[in-house]
């Protein structure tokens, strides 16, 4: 049998995806139009990546800074979001180039992306990375620092906070994720009610591809997929 093309397998998975986190939007008592779903393009060649926009994908997401700039001058017209772990010194190299940045893991960090963005005149949105699962190997701020942290970077001029990012743990089963989904939701409830100055919080990101539906039915509004949409991928060789 002939091995299937890069295209064929997006355009596959993509379907069902639709239709999954449609269920899912349903389940949750939302419209399906109230799920962004964000393609995570790490090691996708960009002519891959412009097939799946001109599909309909809206939003991509990339998790390496150098990898972003060697493939951004060949995109088409998509929203760009980075959502890796981002170096301070690499700031300079992405404010104003990408729409989101998911990932603001601390304060020094924050710093760093208000003093780009002043220097360049604009406003960066960005979300606050939550380390829900308390866990040594992940970056962000521990769900107790988090109504603060939020707190804290609204208040840096050059800086829009839109809302919550986590990864959970790597869980046996995708339903064991629920209990920490669940603290993220209340944690964006919480925050999002306190309506903090210099913040637009409607943006919670949570949910890849092992475990988009339950974070759906448990309130993200976007959910990153990158497996799930392009297929099993060789990392070590990008």
């Amino acid at each position: 049998m002939m091995e299937r093309s890069s295209v064929e397998i997006f355009d596959e998975n993509y379907r069902q995806i639709k239709e999954r986190i449609s269920a899912a939007a349903v389940k949750s008592g939302r419209k399906p139009q109230d799920i962004t779903l964000l393609a995570a393009t790490k090691t996708v060649d960009a002519d891959v990546i412009n097939h799946a926009i001109k599909s309909g994908i809206e939003y991509i997401g990339e998790n390496r800074v150098q990898e972003f700039l060697s493939k951004e001058p060949y995109y088409l017209p998509v929203h760009k979001h980075f959502i890796g772990h981002l170096q301070t010194n690499k700031v300079k190299d992405i404010i104003g180039k990408v729409e989101l940045i998911h990932s603001v893991d601390s304060l020094h960090l924050a710093r760093e992306i208000a003093k780009q963005s002043i220097k360049r005149g604009i406003t960066s949105k960005v979300l606050v990375e939550i380390n829900v699962g308390g866990e040594d190997n992940k970056y962000g701020f521990s769900p107790e620092a988090a109504a603060q942290a939020v707190s804290d970077i609204a208040l840096m001029q050059g800086i829009c906070v839109r809302g919550l990012m986590a990864i959970p743990p790597v869980c046996e089963a995708p339903q064991e994720n629920i209990k920490f989904f669940e603290i993220m939701r209340k944690l964006f409830i919480d925050i999002t009610a306190q309506k903090i100055d210099n913040s637009n919080i409607d943006i919670l990101s949570m949910g890849m591809s092992d475990d988009f539906e339950s974070a759906i039915e448990c309130g993200a509004t976007m959910v990153r997929l990158g497996t799930a949409l392009f297929g099993k991928r060789n990392y070590t060789n990008k």
